[in-house]
């Protein structure tokens, strides 16, 4: 029940994170108006050169980072392109961060010891 417990809390900590995130950087033109569809040319349009430009580990692609300023803070952020370059996701954390969040939620449950029967 308690890892229950902490897994609630921990996801509605990322949730509330997400939120506060957008909430505080939704002024940024990337923020703004960045929007799924659009061409690699439009996102540097609006957001300028990125930082860096990759390659997708996951799924075919590439993703551009950015580092929003604002107020003396930074905050990163990502730009997703698929294979046809266009826009299909964006996120407050880099390109690395959001390849390793995809790449752990296609990975099994590590919690699935037991399989064997039904042990009744």
């Amino acid at each position: 029940m308690n890892r229950s417990v902490f897994a609630l809390v921990a996801v509605l900590s990322v949730v509330a994170g997400c939120s506060s995130d957008k909430d505080a950087w939704r002024n940024q033109p990337l923020v703004a108006r960045v929007e799924t569809g659009m061409t690699k040319e439009q996102v540097r349009q609006i957001g300028g050169q990125p930082l860096l430009e990759s390659d997708r580990t996951v799924e075919p692609g590439t993703c551009f980072d950015y580092m929003l300023v604002q107020s003396g803070m930074q905050q990163p952020y990502y730009v997703s392109f698929d294979l046809g370059e266009q826009v299909d996701r964006t996120g407050f954390m880099t390109c690395a961060q959001w390849s390793n969040a995809q790449a752990k939620s296609r990975e099994p449950p590590s919690n699935m010891g037991g399989m064997g029967g039904g042990g009744y």
